[in-house]
């Protein structure tokens, strides 16, 4: 049995477990850095950090004030917050307690988190601040099963009407279960023990595209089983800084907490989206993870600066893109042939020039220290991707679902490659139905849907294997490429079969303007789009073209824009199959966003939610042609 193997075979019931042999073996070592901004409110943040072993006292005090207020083995403690700190203590101080986790965007309306809350059972509410409260004040007689809302933020207190200790401090709870502990002090460990491989940890509920969304059972065994794999994987070390910035609630974010419990290393986390450019040259991180729309904006951004800078630094910028994918494409190829990331002495020499000009400071603006990035969720356009690569910001795509835990495939460090997810992580086993559809079984893969066993049985099979919904290819030596949503594909009224995603990966690539894209043409004669524009982009366009200080919809409406746009499409029609073009296409007068509901809290495209909004313009399109 190989070192691999075993580390992975042998893996303890759970990431309490884990959490504690963590403690246990570096107590003093660095666990977590978190901000603390200035009470003046102007200034830098402070970063302050908690050892494993402090850590561990607010997590075993927040484990014992859960089981103080009567919380029991499986039953839900939900967290509505915002990424912080608390948020990663808050969760395993549930674990610890032998309770499960109900993850809850705080971003989702009142309605639907009294779904979320009510469906899973939850017991008690850890909720961020007043906002999170008042959604569950707002909905209490809903929700006759939560006992207790245990706020972060000190300053959400109690009100009228309020039932006597339905309100208190995380402080509170904190408080309560250090005077347990100091009566039962081996309550925890107790606790911990006491937890097998198959007992519930984690309820995500996924955002789905329509319909009330469903909760995935995710037991104590696939958060330890990834725990273990991303340390087999030798990806990340216990000398490692990671910046943690994604949302919680995600998937994504919580199997990043479980890997850093395993293998030691630093967090610093920060959720705040608007901090990134701020934070990352203090953290310095050796890693961070991120969505495909961060990469993007970092990509449209440097060129967007580099335009406003004139047009010889715009020249010398897409100049030294072409450089930086043309070497990462003949670097990545000679790495597969011969093992060894090499170019030609020409095209090194160019490389060279363009890091000095472009990349360096590309690099800086990361902190300085990036070894690699991990982008999930969502296809990264490959042109982007090599861009990077070029630049030596090195993004390994990953690929997983809810369903799977979420780190089912990642792209295995130096021998990565652009364009693919990667292999399975150590223990995942993967097959390609007849229709493509991409299958998985293994340690990391969901019990079920909570109370919802048709719509179980509809995807997981007896005997292990899952069925994802997603259409891909397996190289010969085991690297996978996602194509499409199965349910995504498009068919044309001609007959020929479309993957969306791929087109408008390509068009990101092409237009630096673009935000979003969504590519239609099912049952249709040819494909149209709808574009949504990014704003800071464009706000600096229109103040090169005359159009200074005027509504974003006016300079997004505006025939100079629908001129330059059209270039860009025409330039991804020429890559395409003729029956792949897009024909016409639609600007937006804004972009798309989370709070309209037309991206999930991950931001992915919601398609049924964009069409069905949007209807008037693809009918538009599509007036007067013949539909054959």
């Amino acid at each position: 049995m190989s070192d691999t193997q075993t580390l992975i075979e042998n893996r303890p019931p759970s990431v309490a477990t884990l959490f504690l042999d963590r403690v246990e073996s570096t107590p003093d070592r660095e666990a977590y850095r978190y901000p603390v901004p200035p009470a003046s409110g102007k200034g830098p943040d402070e970063w302050r950090s908690y050892t494993w072993g402090e850590a561990a006292e607010r997590v075993f005090a927040a484990a014992a004030g859960l089981i103080e207020l009567g919380v029991e083995a499986e039953q839900r403690v939900a967290i509505a917050s915002n990424t912080r700190v608390e948020w990663i203590l808050a969760d395993l101080g549930i674990l610890c307690a032998g309770a499960a986790t109900t993850t809850v965007y705080p971003s989702t309306n009142a309605e639907e988190t009294a779904y979320i809350l009510a469906d899973s059972g939850s017991r008690v509410l850890i909720a961020e601040d007043a906002t999170q409260l008042a959604k569950v004040r707002e909905r209490r007689a809903e929700l006759p099963e939560l006992a207790h809302v245990v706020v972060l933020d000190e300053a959400a207190a109690p009100a009228e009407g309020d039932p006597e200790g339905w309100v208190l401090s995380l402080a509170e709870l904190e408080r309560r279960g250090a005077a347990r502990l100091e009566k039962e002090p081996d309550l925890i460990r107790k606790r911990v023990a006491a937890i097998t491989a198959d007992q519930l940890a984690t309820l995500i509920y996924t955002s789905g595209t329509t319909g009330k969304p469903k909760g995935v059972r995710l037991q104590h065994d696939c958060w330890s089983y990834m725990a273990r794999a991303i340390e087999a994987s030798g990806l990340v070390t216990g000398e490692d800084v990671q910046y943690l910035w994604l949302p919680l609630a995600h998937v994504f974010g919580k199997v990043l907490t479980a890997g850093q419990i395993g293998v030691g290393h630093v967090t610093a986390v920060d959720g705040r989206i608007d901090k990134i450019i701020e934070n990352l040259p203090v953290v310095k991180p050796t890693y961070m993870a991120a969505v495909p729309r961060i990469f993007e904006k970092v990509y449209n951004g440097v060129a967007a600066k580099a335009r406003a800078g004139g047009g010889a630094k715009y020249k010398i910028f897409q100049w030294a893109a072409g450089v930086a994918r043309e070497y990462a494409r003949v670097s990545q190829d000679n790495y597969r042939r011969t093992g060894k990331a090499a170019a030609p002495a020409g095209l090194t020499i160019k490389h060279a020039i363009a890091d000095k000009l472009v990349y360096a400071k590309l690099r800086e603006a990361f902190g300085g220290n990036l070894r690699a990035a991990i982008s999930g969720s969502a296809a990264l356009a490959p042109d982007i991707g090599f861009f990077f690569s070029g630049a030596g910001i090195h993004i390994l795509e990953g690929y997983g679902l809810t369903e799977s835990s979420a780190a089912s495939f990642v792209n295995p460090g130096e021998a990565y490659r652009t364009g693919t997810v990667g292999k399975p992580m150590p223990g995942t086993e993967v097959r390609i139905a007849d229709d493509g559809e991409i299958l998985l079984r293994g340690p990391g893969i969901m019990q079920g849907y909570h109370g919802l066993p048709e719509k179980t049985a509809e995807v997981l099979e007896d005997d292990g294997w899952f069925h994802t919904g997603d259409i891909g290819e397996l190289s010969a030596d085991g690297y996978l490429r996602i194509t499409d949503r199965k349910k995504d594909l498009i068919k044309t009224s001609g007959g020929k079969y479309i993957a969306p995603a791929e087109v408008e990966g390509q068009f990101k690539a092409v237009c630096p303007f673009v935000s979003n894209i969504l590519v239609h043409g099912a049952d249709r004669n040819f494909c149209t789009a709808l574009i949504a524009l990014d704003e800071p982009t464009v706000t600096g366009w229109a103040e090169e073209n005359g159009m200074a200080g005027k509504p974003y919809a006016e300079v997004v409406a505006s025939p100079a824009m629908h001129q330059l746009i059209e270039g860009y499409v025409q330039r991804l029609n020429e890559g395409l199959q003729r029956w792949q073009t897009i024909k016409k296409f639609r600007i937006l007068p804004r972009d798309l966003d989370v709070e309209h509901g037309e991206l999930t809290p991950s931001l992915k495209l919601k398609r049924p939610v964009v069409e069905r909004e949007y209807k008037h313009l693809i009918d538009e399109m599509y007036a007067g042609s013949r539909e054959a």
